[in-house]
């Protein structure tokens, strides 16, 4: 019982990490203003970037990639822990090397679910790039690294975040499923992938018009281009 109740409250600690308003808290501390008012209504870096600035954009990126780390080293380093804790009875017949993936696993998943949709901001945050590169990266790095080049080398060349995301997530995917990777995390990647594309519906069908803004550029106030 004690090994399913840390279990849980290990994922719900996933989830808080990721349901940190970043973006949000970064325009109410620096001008006061709710930033899901302004620019595309996202709290990610992007909108950050067009609302507040450089400085400010830089470190929402760079703690929003923190916040996935975090939660996937988190449970890494726990679960051994817990498994040798003698208060805690473990599943019967169960091995802590085969069990330790599906963990990492999910806490991956509640990190970014905790992200897109965090209780304090009624459900509605980000699209979950910056932290499912995090998570990349923690938990299998040269997948992450593979991801985050690409996503490098498409906004380099054509400027375009929400391009850039969605081919980091379909080159993640590719990865994933090329590398000698645990099941639980080619599931997680796949998973979190689409989501990610899925997350970007409204930038598809702009990319597709040939209206959606290019870094740098403002875009219309329903534009949602963030991570």
């Amino acid at each position: 019982m004690v090994f399913w109740i840390a279990s849980l409250a290990g994922l719900a600690l996933a989830y808080l990490i990721g349901a940190m308003p970043t973006g949000y808290l970064a325009g109410k501390w620096l001008k006061g203003l709710d930033i899901r008012e302004h620019g595309s209504g996202s709290t990610g870096a992007t909108n950050v970037l067009r609302t507040l600035g450089k400085g400010p954009a830089a470190v929402v990126l760079l703690v929003d990639l923190l916040k996935g780390a975090a939660a996937i080293l988190l449970v890494r380093a726990a679960y051994p822990w817990l498994w040798a804790w003698p208060a805690v009875t473990p599943p019967a017949a169960a091995d802590p090397q085969a069990w330790t993936p599906w963990a990492v696993a999910v806490a991956g998943l509640a990190v970014l679910l905790g992200h897109a949709r965090p209780v304090w901001l009624n459900f509605a945050g980000g699209k979950s790039a910056a932290t499912g590169l995090g998570v990349l990266l923690a938990m299998s790095w040269p997948v992450g690294l593979g991801a985050a080049a690409v996503f490098g080398a498409v906004l380099a060349v054509s400027r375009i975040v929400s391009l850039s995301s969605m081919l980091g997530a379909l080159a993640a995917i590719a990865l994933v499923c090329g590398l000698p990777q645990p099941l639980p995390y080619r599931l997680l990647v796949i998973a979190g992938g689409l989501y990610v594309i899925l997350r970007h519906r409204a930038n598809i069908r702009r990319l597709l018009a040939r209206t959606e803004p290019r870094l740098g550029q403002r875009g219309p106030p329903s534009a949602g281009s963030e991570t």
